[in-house]
Order: C-alpha cells, then structure tokens, then sequence
C-alpha cells in the first residue's frame, strides 16, 4: 500500500523558505561567474579558435550517440529500481529523465531531480515521496562505481596526491552510505501498511520529519530485496562507462590524444565538482573542473579552456533538444509542473 504524501521541507518556516528560494539562485548565479573568470583568465582566443576548427566530426558523432545511450541506460537502470512500487515503461523512465536534465539546464540549483521523480509519480500512479529512495539508490550506485573507477584508474594512470586524498574520501563516503543502506534493508522495523502511524504521539516539530525517514527506510528496503537490485547495479556500470566513452572521444575529436583513463578521471573530477546544486547546465562549475582536472595531467590551459567549452555544447545540446521534447510531450507546462512540486512541498 503506498502512503501519503509528506512534505519535502516541512521543518522550515514560510518566512525561511521564501528567504532561502530567493538566496540560492544568486549563489549559484555568483559561483558561475566566478568560474568562468578564472577558466577565461590569461586564455589566449586565438589559439581556441584555432583549435575548435580542427574538430573531428566523426569522432564527435560516435561520443554523442554514446551518452544518448546513457540515458536510455539510466532509464532502464530507474525502471528496475522502481518495480517494488510500480512499473513505468522504460519509454516514460527515459522520457522523466530527460525532462529533468532539461529543466535542470534553465532552472539552477538541480530542480530537475524533483521534475523527473514527479514525473514518473504522476505516470505511475504512486506518491511523489515513494520515488525518492530510488533516487537516492541512484545515487549510491553511481558513487560505488566512481569509488570503484577511480581506484582501477591509479593501476594504469598515476594520480596527484590531492586527487587520491578525493578518492579515500570518496570511498569513506560511500562505505558510510553502503552501511547506512545495508542496514535499511535488514532492519526489522517494518514500514507503517496502515491504521494510525506509530509516530502519532512524538513531538509535533519531529512527526514529519520522523515519517518521512520511516518512509525512506521502507523503500530502500523494498528495493534492496527486490530481484531487479543487482541488474540496476550492474547498470549503474554501464552508464558510468558510456559517459566516459562519451567524453573522452571528445576529447580525441578536439585533438587531446589522452588515454581513457585520464579522460575518465577529469570526468570524475567533473562529476564531483559539479555534484553541488548550481547555476543552469553547471555553466562555470562544469567548465572549471573541466580545465583543472585536465591541467593537472600538463594539458595547456588554453587548450584545456578550449575543450572545456567545446565538451558542455556537444554534448549539451542535444540533451536541450532531446529533453525539450520529452518535456513538451508530458502534457503540462514546466510552469504547471512546478506549481505542483511546490504544492507538496509545503
């Protein structure tokens, strides 16, 4: 039986939520500009000009079809998460996704995320909050195969000290959530199926807040037990490594002739840097991380700079067109989506 919706910010006041709505924004807005000065600074534009009319196009087509191919995979990957609650086809998981990373490329601070679970909420028939703990699934999977490809990645590639200080962080980090899930699937404290919920008498200040992880926890458990957990894993693998493919022949189509794993590694860094909400499509972070990671291998910053521009539009673009479809064929407006959001959110 599926429970009743429970809001998603409820320990925060109005005041503080309309202060906090309003601040945000400026912070991202403010982080992308400080970026994008410091990728442009001492760039010569010549030189990235230069650069840019040299692309191979062959190489960029094959990298582009490669991360659409992602996509599909983490479709499929959320379709195999969310068969515990329900099962949307792999058409509309797809179509979810898409539609987030194109709000996400107008709207700051990843409003997308709550696009795509409303989404298939509404597609599937079940509350908005039964779609979180496969989100957040999601995003265990994909840090245990980072941890994973980064630790591989030091046997074939030597890595600067203060990236391996980010991969033992990293790994501490996903071991903490690892036991955090393990220990929401074996738990014994059963979800609430009906009746009165057990929080009722608690303090008023914690009966959401308390609800709602007594939800998360049921749905992750539902999901760690389920049969399809260990195909959305092995999944997981998959788009990490279609996104690194994706990138890293880019990279060859720009000219850096870098091995795989360096270009998997600068994609990690990208990955990590760009993991805190932000401005639009990461505009400045995205670049940023781009140049650092690719200066610490010795690439030139200007070349760096170059591809740093070149990478987000090839491989932005078509996500903005494939996703402005998926979002037009909803049947509502983002406007109206939003308004729902906010909805069950107070």
């Amino acid at each position: 039986m599926d429970h009743p919706d429970i809001p998603l910010n409820s320990t925060f006041t109005p005041a503080r939520k309309s202060a906090w709505r309003a601040i945000k924004p400026t912070l991202g807005y403010l982080l992308a500009v400080v970026c994008l000065v410091w990728v442009f600074h001492d760039a010569h534009v010549d030189r990235l000009l230069d650069h840019i009319t040299t692309i191979n196009w062959w190489w960029v087509a094959v990298a582009i079809g490669f991360d659409i191919l992602s996509y599909i995979c983490q479709g499929l990957r959320w379709q195999l998460l969310l068969k515990p609650i329900g099962d949307p086809p792999l058409l509309r998981t797809t179509q979810a996704i898409y539609a987030g990373l194109f709000t996400n490329e107008v709207l700051p601070m990843r409003f997308g995320e709550l696009v795509r679970a409303y989404l298939v909420s509404r597609w599937a028939y079940v509350r908005l909050v039964s779609i979180i703990p496969s989100m957040a699934v999601e995003r265990l999977f994909d840090g245990i195969w980072l941890a994973v490809g980064i630790g591989l990645t030091t046997l074939f590639v030597p890595l600067p000290k203060n990236l391996l200080e980010a991969r033992n962080t990293l790994g501490i980090i996903v071991l903490i959530a690892t036991g955090l899930f393990v220990y929401a699937i074996f738990s014994k404290q059963k979800a609430a199926t009906g009746g009165p919920p057990r929080n009722a008498s608690r303090w008023k200040p914690l009966r959401l807040p308390a609800s709602f992880i007594e939800h998360m926890t049921g749905g992750l458990r539902d999901i760690g037990t389920s049969r399809s957990f260990y195909m959305a894993f092995s999944l997981s693998f998959a788009f990490l490594a279609l996104q690194a493919l994706a990138f890293w022949l880019i990279m060859w189509g720009y000219g850096l002739r870098l091995s795989f794993w360096v270009g998997f590694v600068v994609l990690l860094i990208v990955h990590l840097g760009t993991a805190i909400p932000n401005a639009p499509a990461n505009v400045g972070t995205y670049q940023f991380f781009t140049v650092v990671g690719l200066t610490l291998f010795g690439v030139d910053k200007t070349l760096a700079t170059g591809f740093s521009v070149v990478v987000f539009v090839l491989l932005t673009v078509p996500l903005w067109v494939i996703g402005f479809l998926a979002l037009s064929r909803t049947g509502m407006t983002l406007s109206e989506i939003r308004t729902e959001i906010n909805r069950l959110r107070r």
